[in-house]
């Protein structure tokens, strides 16, 4: 599945960790909702996973749009940025808000024309 499909359109995701619940593993603290987009398959085999920026509150599930891709090149497992529709992050803001989790991986984010320039 070619995650870069999502660039720019409005899609549904669904929140395994809302925002300020803790990771049951690794005992960090979610600062974004983080989620997935219900019946996709990523390249590790389970649902496409999505950072919802913007929200700061824990919610189920949000309709926004992918404003960019995170693509770690060292791990097959690529993340989708989501927002609300008209609110755009900078590469830099997108990695501070990623942090938490992407600190481990090397990675790229993958924009469009239209998600760069807003």
């Amino acid at each position: 599945m070619d995650s870069k499909q999502y660039l720019g359109k409005i899609i549904k995701i669904k929140m395994d960790r809302p925002f300020g619940t803790k990771h049951p593993k690794h005992g960090f603290i979610y600062p974004v909702n983080y989620g997935y987009v219900p019946n996709t398959i990523s390249g590790d085999g389970e649902e496409l996973d999505a950072y919802l920026l913007g929200v700061f509150e824990p919610v189920e599930e949000y309709e926004g749009e992918c404003i960019a891709i995170i693509h770690r090149t060292n791990d097959n497992d690529d993340k989708l940025v989501v927002a609300p529709v008209g609110k755009y992050y900078s590469n830099d803001a997108i990695n501070a808000l990623t942090e938490f989790q992407e600190q481990y991986f090397e990675h790229i984010i993958i924009r469009d024309e239209k998600t760069l320039t807003k």
